[in-house]
């Protein structure tokens, strides 16, 4: 969904905020549901905006990427400095700013807005979470505090909607307001320097503002120093330096660095701010300093953290379950009635196997999506998220990740999907690519209908030990070869691909806090709905697509050697006994035209090179089919062998036709080398085009999913040759 530049007679807000400071939720109640997602040009740091209504007209808000600096050293920072600064190629500079600021650490939250001040634009400070400050014994005095900045400062607490009514009549005022205002300096040596800056680059051709030559003179920023020689050349470069070395000369030895002594000049002028704009009494001991002393308890907080992982895992595997057959059932039911409805024919199948069941094949993860979203979302908003990333920090940097990675993985086990869309609430770049590559790798619940059905009939219903099932043990160690495959690729990734300093992991532990139920609500609503338009697109084509494979094509001569059949067994049978005959001959033509069809043709033509794995054509065309879907396998080898398409892994039918296949020459075809090849075939391979589309959404491109599929295809391939070969 596309989101583009808002209309040049509609003002423009910019929210810009520290993280966890609540942005995001007071952005979502401003807005409500009249707000878009989507990707900034180029990058894959995601673009909030909305309409805010006024009595003056409409407002356009632009939720910036929380930032503690203007100084960009991360992609959301460099994005937050680019939106404000006017830099992004589709969006003008806003007409003014909301900064939110926790009112709980007023001091380190108004750094940043002192930048903001700088830039010259109406700015209006929402002081947020005033009521959580009140019960730790700090109250902010706002008069104060607004006459110190030069700006309104209005007290909210956005959770529970309060102060808003207040707030959007500051903004109101803030936006109509034609003259900017005075932009203020609190950094006078640095602002000399940029003022000068500012025209020696503009001679070179590089237009720049005072406030951004001052970011780049403070602090090296890369992405910026190097648009900068696109456009001036090494001459500009090299006047950048010369002024950061002649501000540095100025100061006679007094700063090592011009950051140094930004940071040092600002925070002198906040501390005398704080000291008359917050008063701070006796510290109250709260309900949260006591759940934080379990939470924070090596062993009780361990405990507290798995019981809350096992819930949320619990929720997705199973609490789904009903709504996803649900879903399967309406389906199912739709399809019904339409093909009752329709002569048959390609258009009627089009419709009902193409179009219906491609639909249901994208709304059928939703539950499953939504119901971990909502967990996370709770668990982001009331402060507990970040406490369990810091716990399990330890354990997951053994696997070359971050604490943050064990929630996107732990939800993988019950699909991929949504534990790609989790890996947002990983702020490294690096990590999180790590993470989404090792995510398919976890057992996610469509394998097991595939592990199921060759463990039954394949592996002996046997105790071991007297009390271990031989059949569980097997299960067992394919959820492991997964967990393994995981670990070993998020080393293999961070130690080659994605090389490059360790981040030291640093994350601000927010003060518990309730969150609002409706800006989960509509966070929640966002989701679902990107998941829709994002990967549903390409995931309901690839149904289609191998719709048209199953389907065509459909030879006259085969249709009436069957139908002589039919007419032979009416005049032989009746009743009960027709009626299964009827049916034998159905599944036998479904399973002849999926022969002929262009997917049993593939299987054919490329079964040659799944030779060294001991498939047949029939495995080969079943495993192709499940690539959009791994689940589908089962009812493809059941047309295959003529058992009807209605089976599941547990009908008597499919296993005993599985283990009495055999290949022309007399041998079985399913021995335990190729049954165990299969399986772990399947526990490698990335077959599930929702995990592709969903990568592709998450990497804003198609790189990333290309090397996913091609790296666990060949490893699953590798695997299920060796098991064949060896066993």
């Amino acid at each position: 969904m596309p989101d583009s530049s808002p209309a040049s007679d509609v003002p423009m807000i910019a929210v810009v905020g520290n993280p966890n400071t609540g942005k995001s939720t007071l952005f979502n109640i401003l807005t409500g549901l009249r707000q878009k997602t989507a990707n900034y040009p180029g990058v894959t740091v995601e673009r909030r905006s909305g309409t805010l209504r006024l009595d003056s007209g409409d407002i356009t808000l632009v939720d910036v990427p929380g930032a503690y600096s203007l100084t960009a050293h991360s992609p959301d920072e460099l994005v937050s400095s680019d939106v404000l600064m006017g830099r992004m190629n589709d969006m003008a500079a806003p007409d003014a700013i909301l900064a939110v600021i926790d009112s709980t650490n007023l001091r380190r939250n108004l750094y940043m807005t002192t930048q903001l001040l700088e830039l010259g634009l109406p700015v209006v400070v929402a002081l947020n979470m005033a009521d959580l400050a009140h019960n730790r014994g700090i109250d902010v005095d706002a008069a104060a505090l607004s006459a110190e900045l030069g700006t309104p400062v209005i007290p909210i607490a956005a959770t529970r909607e309060s102060g808003i009514t207040e707030l959007k009549r500051a903004l109101q005022t803030a936006i109509s307001h034609a003259d900017a205002p005075e932009p203020r300096s609190f950094v006078p040596q640095l602002h000399a320097a940029a003022v000068s800056l500012q025209a020696a680059l503009a001679d070179l051709g590089v237009p720049m503002s005072v406030p951004e030559a001052q970011r780049l003179l403070a602090d090296k920023d890369g992405a910026i120093e190097s648009r900068i020689e696109q456009q001036g050349g090494t001459a500009a470069l090299q006047q950048l330096q010369e002024a950061r070395t002649a501000t540095l000369d100025s100061l006679n030895g007094a700063e090592k660095s011009l950051a140094a002594l930004e940071a040092r000049t600002r925070y002198q002028w906040i501390d005398g701010v704080v000291r008359k704009a917050e008063l701070r009494g006796k510290s109250r001991q709260t309900v949260a300093d006591q759940i934080d002393k379990i939470t924070s308890h090596p062993l009780l907080g361990a405990i507290l953290f798995f019981a809350i992982m096992a819930t949320v895992f619990q929720a997705v595997f199973s609490w789904a379950g009903p709504l996803m057959d649900l879903i399967d059932d309406a389906t199912a039911a739709i399809g019904t009635l339409v093909a009752a409805n329709l002569p048959e024919g390609a258009l009627a199948s089009l419709i009902v196997d193409g179009v219906i069941a491609g639909v249901g094949s994208v709304i059928i993860f939703l539950p499953q999506i939504l119901i971990l979203f909502a967990f996370i979302i709770f668990l982001e908003d009331s402060g507990y998220m970040a406490r369990a990333a810091f716990l399990m920090d330890r354990l997951m940097r053994a696997c070359g990740l971050s604490g943050q990675s064990f929630i996107p993985m732990l939800s993988s086990f019950a699909c991929a999907v949504p534990g790609i869309m989790a890996t947002r609430v990983i702020p490294n770049p690096r990590d999180r690519l790590a993470t989404m590559m090792a995510a398919p790798f976890m057992t996610c619940s469509a394998r097991l209908p595939v592990y199921a059905l060759l463990i039954a009939a394949f592996v002996p219903d046997t105790r071991v030990l007297g009390i271990l099932n031989t059949q569980g043990l097997v299960l067992f160690g394919l959820y492991m070869l997964g967990i393994f495959g995981g670990i070993f690729t998020a080393l293999v990734m961070k130690r080659f691909a994605l090389r490059g300093p360790t981040p030291t992991f640093m994350i601000e532990i927010p003060p518990y806090r309730l969150p609002n139920l409706k800006s989960m609500a509509i966070r929640l609503l966002e989701r679902g709905r990107i998941f829709l338009y994002r990967a549903g697109t390409i995931i309901f084509t690839v149904a289609v697509v191998i719709w048209a494979l199953v389907y065509f094509p459909r030879p006259d001569t085969l249709f009436d050697s069957y139908e002589m059949q039919r007419v032979e067994v009416q005049q032989l049978y009746s009743g009960e006994e027709l009626d299964t005959e009827l049916t034998k001959i159905d599944q036998q033509e479904s399973a002849a035209l999926l022969e002929q069809s262009y997917l049993g043709r593939a299987g054919k033509l490329l079964q040659p090179a799944f030779a060294p794995l001991g498939w047949d054509w029939k495995i080969t065309a079943g495993v192709i089919a499940s690539f959009p879907a791994r689940e589908v396998v089962v009812a493809v080898l059941g047309t295959i062998y003529a058992v009807g398409d209605d089976v599941d892994e547990t009908d008597r039918r499919l296993l005993d036709r599985l283990r009495s296949a055999e290949r022309p020459d007399g041998t079985p075809v399913f021995t335990t080398g190729l049954a165990v090849g299969v399986m772990i075939f399947f526990a490698f391979c990335l077959q599930c085009m929702a995990t592709v589309a969903i990568m592709r959404r998450e990497t804003n491109g198609w790189k990333w999913p290309i090397i996913a599929w091609c790296y666990m295809t060949s490893l699953g391939y590798i695997g299920a040759m060796l098991a064949y070969q060896l066993i």
